[in-house]
């Protein structure tokens, strides 16, 4: 029986025998056999889909982090539930994946398997099923060690309109829970910075609290504070509705580790990403039992209400300090952090 070798070569990637080995004896034993279509494409039937739902919500993201491991994920686990939580902020059940890899010539198969088993638990967490995949290999110093890419797709039910233009003076605005912790474990994985930095990221699938809250009402929207962080978010609402948001700054969670560690190297932890935290607007009069729902999950003992839609400077975020003063919370500029997803 021949193995297949202990590091990617270029002619498992140029669809012949070797090819088909990598695939039969390596990826598709992280796959769910009786789910994966090896057709051209995945097929579905309508009415099966259209049991929970009447419309589909379909998401693609290409993930490039850097490093491929960090403190509480990687790039297995992100290219899963950083898909499956752009479903989740549209309302939508996520069902199905397709998977995208792209490696480089010379990386280890081991290391491979373990982002494949990484990729495979976090779907069984999320219950989603990857569908569908390709498999590409580039040459040496071609890309960086891995590339994943996944495409989701999601059922939303019919009850279940979540959108910008559905927001009104006095909702309030809420974090499911701490912020810039995923930023930071990419700060402290990083070997050039020689950091020990005691925060673990909050990789992790969002659809348990989205689910609760939808099932609760009274959601107006629903945006995941990835790259650009809670800032970026907020100003997105602001400009997208053309409505104001304040925001109390010492309502806003952040862990200790964290600032700190943006104290010491000149970031903003509202600018950080996250990918397990979401930003919520509620209807005002449903936001303090929506909180008290979340904060009986595991994953929402940190969710707080942080501020609330208004009308005064429409399109622009203000930032209300201890003090009470009040300043613009710009959208991030120039170069953040790069690589975080």
């Amino acid at each position: 029986m021949i193995s297949v070798p202990e590091h990617i070569t270029l002619s498992q990637g140029a669809g012949g025998r070797d090819m088909q080995r990598l695939l039969d004896d390596v990826i598709y034993q992280y796959l769910d056999p009786l789910s994966l279509q090896r057709d051209d494409a995945a097929t579905f039937a309508l009415n099966s889909l259209a049991q929970s739902g009447d419309r589909l919500a379909f998401t693609t993201d290409t993930y490039t982090v850097s490093p491929l491991r960090f403190r509480g994920g990687d790039i297995g686990a992100l290219a899963v539930n950083g898909t499956v939580n752009d479903l989740a902020c549209s309302g939508a059940i996520p069902r199905f994946l397709s998977l995208s890899l792209i490696i480089e010539e010379g990386f280890a198969l081991e290391e491979l398997r373990f982002y494949l088993q990484s990729l495979q638990q976090a779907a069984h967490s999320a219950e989603v099923t990857i569908v569908t995949g390709d498999t590409k290999v580039m040459p040496r110093g071609a890309i960086d060690g891995l590339v994943i890419n996944t495409s989701g797709l999601g059922v939303i039910p019919s009850d279940r309109q979540p959108g910008i233009d559905r927001l009104k003076t006095g909702d309030t605005v809420i974090v499911s829970g701490f912020i810039g912790d995923h930023g930071t474990a990419i700060l402290g994985a990083r070997s050039d910075l020689q950091l020990d930095i005691d925060v673990t990221s909050d990789c992790k699938a969002i659809t348990p609290l989205t689910e609760l809250l939808f099932a609760h009402g009274g959601v107006r929207f629903v945006r995941d504070a990835t790259r650009g962080g809670l800032a970026a978010v907020l100003n997105e609402i602001a400009s997208s509705s053309q409505q104001g948001v304040r925001v109390r700054e010492t309502a806003i969670p952040v862990r200790p580790a964290v600032r700190s560690t943006c104290e010491l190297l000149g970031f903003d932890p509202l600018s950080l990403a996250n990918e397990g935290t979401f930003v919520a607007v509620l209807a005002a009069d449903t936001a303090g039992s929506a909180l008290e729902e979340l904060r009986r999950h595991p994953h929402g003992l940190h969710a707080t209400a942080i501020g609330e839609i208004t009308d005064r400077r429409p399109g622009k975020v203000e930032l209300e300090s201890a003090f009470g003063a009040t300043r613009l919370l710009d959208m991030p500029r120039g170069e953040l952090l790069p690589r975080i997803c």
